[in-house]
């Protein structure tokens, strides 16, 4: 579930293993360039960590924000 803090949206998604971690990572990464829009995340073995502000809005939450967490969980793969 995508909590809203500090003018973010953010949620970590947990995974078996780094491998299918990182694969996660890679599908968010082409959505997000079809999306213009792109996340700030971490990753720590089987963990990853986004967090989505717009900037050029001047660091706060957005509907382009809303957007890509909605895409990102229609992707099938989140843990």
């Amino acid at each position: 579930m995508w909590t809203e803090q500090d003018n973010k949206l953010s949620r970590t998604f947990k995974f078996k293993d780094f491998v299918e971690a990182f694969g996660f990572m890679s599908q968010v990464a082409l959505l997000a360039e079809t999306h213009g829009h792109h996340p700030n995340w971490s990753n720590v073995y089987n963990e990853v960590t986004i967090e989505l502000t717009t900037h050029d809005a001047g660091n706060t939450i957005t509907e382009k924000d809303r957007k890509l967490a909605k895409a990102i969980d229609e992707l099938g793969s989140v843990a």
